[in-house]
């Protein structure tokens, strides 16, 4: 499945998602909403997936729970805050980077206005990281 096209759904679903809800509620509702539509559109997801951290040799050093992984391809992080902060993008390319995962969308459902970033973490240029999308709804 192309990424982009994928990511346009996603982008898409979790604006419908913010229009129907609003903000104001708990991250886990829209988890849950997000991961719900997902699932009904015939997307393969996972919620609450562990993911392996390696360092830079191999060597397994831990793992964290992505809130949902979408076609094995792609790691939403999902929050529910006023805005997006430097340690929200900071936790992203983290879990990109030591996961070895190359796509990933930061969404923010608790703002009234919805934002989403996307994320692309190159293994030829591991220093450099992209804000391809950076929108404000």
């Amino acid at each position: 499945m192309d990424v982009n096209a994928l990511c346009d759904q996603i982008r898409q679903t979790a604006f419908e998602i913010h229009a129907f809800l609003g903000h104001g509620h708990l991250e886990k509702v829209y988890e849950n909403t997000l991961f719900h539509r997902l699932q009904k559109a015939g997307l393969q997801v996972e919620q609450q997936r562990s993911i392996k951290v390696f360092d830079e040799d191999g060597t397994e050093v831990g793992d964290y729970f992505a809130d949902i992984l979408v076609e094995r391809v792609l790691i939403l992080e999902l929050k529910a805050a006023g805005s997006l902060a430097p340690e929200h993008t900071a936790q992203i390319l983290g879990y990109l980077k030591a996961s070895r995962m190359e796509h990933g969308l930061l969404i923010n459902f608790g703002s009234h206005k919805f934002e989403i970033r996307k994320f692309i973490w190159s293994k030829d240029q591991p220093q450099r990281t992209q804000n391809t999308q950076n929108q404000i709804l």
